[in-house]
């Protein structure tokens, strides 16, 4: 009896095994790669990039005396809080909060074109917000035919532009989980706090907000982390500069490790940014745990 259960149990498993051979292979294996090529000197180009020497931690010491490396982590945690906490999490509600008052032609029309740049290949969408921002670019162009002055706003204000790009490329996903999770709302409690007149804003504050708690949360943490990790969308549009003014850690990653040829100190940078993820998604289980109490 014992024997069947645990061959039960085998068969069970058996068709999740070549799932996890795929993540182990794809996923897991080049971020252990990547950690140990940190403590080496690892080239893109000559003598090391063939025999890579054990360096230690002069990698992360390195980071501690680079200039660059302590404003790309500001500009980082910035570009991640003003787009993804803030950005594309409130936005996304507010959309979602209209369209389900909305009439289903308006709702289908709005959800249709938020989502359209959801869907877009990320270089598409980062040549389409680089002509959007960019000097002779269509905000420019809407600003002139108002009679206003535009700017070079990728050069001025490259962050700002980034930011904003990221919101509009991103904000459908936010507004699908909170879509989602008003249409499960229960509508007697709504209903009842309408009858004893509470205003539109209580209701938003004490009764939708704490039953949707969850699904903040949820969306918070994926929106976080897929932020952490923009690349493409800021390389096409300011390459990190104007003078590294949006350069964050994955564009100093790439531009160390495949730019300089310094793979060693590039993998460092990329462990630090996955320690942050790790940062963010240990803060966000914690508070899902907490929810569920």
């Amino acid at each position: 009896m014992v024997v069947r259960r645990s061959v039960r149990r085998q068969a069970r498993l058996l068709p999740v095994v070549p799932a996890v051979l795929l993540i182990l292979l794809f996923l897991a294996a080049p971020v252990l790669w990547s950690f140990h090529a940190s403590f080496t000197n690892a080239a893109l180009t000559g003598r090391n990039a063939r025999n890579p020497a054990w360096t230690g931690l002069e990698n992360y010491t390195r980071l501690l005396s680079d200039s660059v490396f302590p404003a790309s982590v500001v500009l980082t945690i910035v570009f991640v809080a003003a787009s993804a906490v803030v950005g594309q999490n409130l936005l996304g509600l507010l959309i979602a909060g209209l369209m389900t008052r909305a009439r289903k032609s308006v709702s289908a029309v709005v959800g249709t074109a938020v989502v359209a740049a959801w869907v877009l290949p990320e270089i598409v969408a980062a040549f389409a917000a680089y002509a959007y921002f960019s000097k002779d670019g269509t905000l420019n162009q809407l600003l002139g035919t108002a009679g206003l002055t535009g700017a070079d706003w990728l050069y001025a204000f490259p962050m700002v532009a980034v930011v904003l790009a990221n919101i509009w490329r991103g904000t459908a996903f936010s507004m699908l989980v909170y879509r989602a999770a008003l249409n499960d709302l229960p509508q007697d409690v709504s209903e009842a706090a309408l009858m004893d007149g509470a205003a539109g804003w209580q209701r938003l504050v004490f009764i939708t907000l704490p039953l949707i708690r969850s699904s903040i949360a949820t969306n918070l943490m994926l929106v976080t982390l897929q932020t952490l990790g923009v690349f493409t969308l800021i390389w096409v549009m300011t390459a990190g500069g104007p003078s590294n003014a949006s350069t964050t850690l994955p564009v100093l990653a790439y531009q160390e490790a495949f730019k300089f040829g310094d793979i060693g100190y590039g993998t460092a940078i990329a462990s630090v940014l996955i320690f942050l993820g790790l940062v963010f998604g240990v803060a966000y289980v914690r508070l899902l745990k907490g929810d569920k109490r």
